[in-house]
C-alpha cells in the first residue's frame, strides 16, 4: 500500500539528514547524553556514589576546600574527581545535572510549540478583531525582555515550589511568540490553497480543517523551530541556575554548576571546564541537528545549499 504524503516527505527528509555527517554525529551527541542522563541512577551506583554526599576527607580545609590530588581529585572512586567546598562526586552530579537541563529545555520547548501553535492558529483562523488582538499580545510579550520577566517570576515563587516544573511553566509562557508568529504566518498562506477550501466545502468545519489539514501542513516549520528552541531554553535554564533563581541546591544543574565553581576557577580549573564544557557542546549538537532538521524539511533550501555547493566546487 502506498504511503500518504507525509510519510514521503519524511523518508525524503531523513534521505536528505543521512547525508549530513555533522547532524549524524551531533544526533550521536545527544543520544548519548540522553542515555547517561537516563542512566544516571546506574551509573552513580557503578561508581558507588551519589550526587548528595559529602567527602569532607577528600578537600583540604587548609587551602580553603581544594581537593586533595590532580585533576580535581579524580580517582578510581570519583571518576572526574570532587567539588571543590563540598567533597561531592562530579561525575554523578554532571550526570543529574545534565537531567534537570534537558527536562527544563524539552518541557518548556513543549509548552511553547503547544502555546504557540494553538494561538497561531487562533490568529490565522480568527477574525480580524481576534487577529489583532493576539498580535498585540505578541507584540507585547516580544518586546518584554525575557531574562529580566524570568528572574522576576522564578524569584517570587515560593521556593518550596518544584523549580523544574517552575522553570518550564516560566520560560515556556514566556516564549511562545516566535512559534505563534510562524504559525500564524503559514495559516495564512495556507487557508487561501485549494485543499483547504475543498476541506470547507465539504462541510469540514474551520477547526476540523485546521486538525486535518492545517497541522500535518504546520508540522515541518513547527518542528524545526522547535529543534531551535531547545538549546535557547537550555541556555535559558542555565542562565537562571546561575544567577541563584533556578534550580536550588542541593539539585544539581550546570547553571548552579557553573555559579559555585567561578570562584574555584584558578584552584580547580576542572570544575569550571566539566559543566561548561558539557553545555557548550551539547548546544551546539542541539543547534547543528536543528539546522541540518531544517535543511531536510525545507527541499527548496536543501536545493541553494546544493547549488551553492556546485559552484563553490566548480571554483
Amino acid at each position: 500500500m502506498a504511503g500518504t504524503p507525509a510519510t514521503g516527505a519524511a523518508r525524503q527528509a531523513w534521505r536528505r539528514l543521512r547525508t549530513r555527517p555533522a547532524a549524524l554525529v551531533s544526533a550521536g551527541v545527544l543520544l548519548l547524553l540522553v542515555l547517561l542522563a537516563v542512566a544516571a541512577p546506574l551509573l552513580a551506583a557503578l561508581e558507588g556514589q551519589d550526587a548528595y554526599a559529602y567527602h569532607d576527607d577528600l578537600v583540604d580545609s587548609a587551602r580553603g576546600g581544594v581537593p586533595y590530588g590532580s585533576f580535581g581529585g579524580a580517582s578510581a572512586d570519583h571518576w572526574l574527581g570532587v567539588e571543590p567546598g563540598t567533597g561531592r562526586d562530579l561525575f554523578v552530579r554532571l550526570l543529574y545535572g545534565a537531567r534537570i537541563s534537558l527536562l527544563v529545555a524539552v518541557g518548556a520547548t513543549a509548552v511553547q510549540v503547544a502555546l504557540g501553535v494553538a494561538i497561531g492558529l487562533a490568529a490565522g483562523l480568527g477574525s480580524r478583531w481576534v487577529d489583532g488582538l493576539l498580535g498585540r499580545i505578541t507584540d507585547v510579550l516580544v518586546a518584554l525582555p525575557m531574562l529580566v520577566l524570568a528572574i522576576a517570576l522564578t524569584a517570587v515563587v515560593p521556593r518550596d515550589f518544584p523549580r523544574p516544573l517552575l522553570l518550564i511553566l516560566v520560560i515556556g509562557l514566556l516564549g511562545w511568540a516566535g512559534t505563534s508568529r510562524i504559525v500564524r504566518a503559514q495559516t495564512l498562506t495556507l487557508k487561501s490553497l485549494d485543499f483547504v477550501a475543498a476541506s470547507r466545502l465539504a462541510g469540514s468545519g474551520r477547526w476540523r480543517t485546521a486538525r486535518r489539514e492545517l497541522l500535518p501542513a504546520l508540522a515541518a516549520p513547527v518542528i524545526t523551530y522547535a529543534a531551535i528552541l531547545v538549546p535557547t531554553n537550555m541556555v535559558v535554564e542555565a542562565s537562571l541556575s546561575f544567577l541563584g533563581v533556578g534550580v536550588t541546591p542541593p539539585t544539581p544543574s550546570w547553571g548552579q554548576m557553573l555559579s559555585t565553581a567561578q570562584t574555584w576557577f584558578r584552584a580547580d580549573p576542572a570544575y569550571v571546564l566539566l559543566p561548561a564544557g558539557l553545555l557548550f557542546v551539547t548546544v551546539l549538537a542541539f543547534t547543528v541537528l536543528g539546522d541540518a532538521v531544517r535543511t531536510a524539511l525545507d527541499p527548496r533550501e536543501a536545493s541553494r545549499l546544493r547549488v551553492g555547493t556546485r559552484k563553490e566546487n566548480s571554483r
